[in-house]
């Protein structure tokens, strides 16, 4: 009978990145799946999730080398024709910004989104170790009513 995909690899995400993400991508998620591996907060339900921070890292690094090459801004040229028509130079009008920059900002955005539900940021860690312990103390408190008794019960 066939696993449910939440059920597949003991309910671990694959330590291997699916084929079908970028070299950058796949990278990244060949270094943190074994730390969500190891924190025990994730599933292989969270796959999705898991992509979509590598393909956002992608983003952010291919527009990084962009800016680095083309740097954040870039210069805006009028060509200057003749009677003929023909192009005899270029007037400088102005600047006009890197659309990678504005790429790079949506991507550290989404980065620091999904970092914070996956536990990636010191904020998200945070977090879910606020979660982590509020359900833990629960715990305790009725392992101890359990031992000692419910109150009122003393006999």
């Amino acid at each position: 009978m066939a696993k449910y995909f939440y059920e597949q690899n003991d309910g671990k995400i694959s330590a291997k990145p699916p084929a079908h993400l970028g070299k950058i991508a796949g990278e990244c998620w060949r270094k943190i799946v074994p730390f969500l591996e190891s924190t025990g907060k994730v599933q292989r339900i969270d796959t999705s999730l898991v992509e979509m921070y590598c393909v956002e890292y992608e983003i952010y690094r291919n527009c990084y080398e962009d800016i680095k090459e083309n740097g954040i801004q870039a210069p805006i040229k009028r060509s200057v024709q003749n009677s003929a028509g023909e192009i005899i130079g270029e007037d400088f009008t102005g600047w006009r910004k890197n659309p990678a920059t504005a790429t790079m900002k949506d991507t550290v955005g989404q980065l620091n989104q999904i970092g914070i539900q996956l536990g990636l940021t010191p904020k998200g860690r945070q977090e879910l170790m606020t979660i982590a312990d509020s359900s833990q103390s629960e715990t305790t408190e009725d392992a101890l009513k359990k031992f000692f008794g419910t109150k009122g019960d003393s006999k």
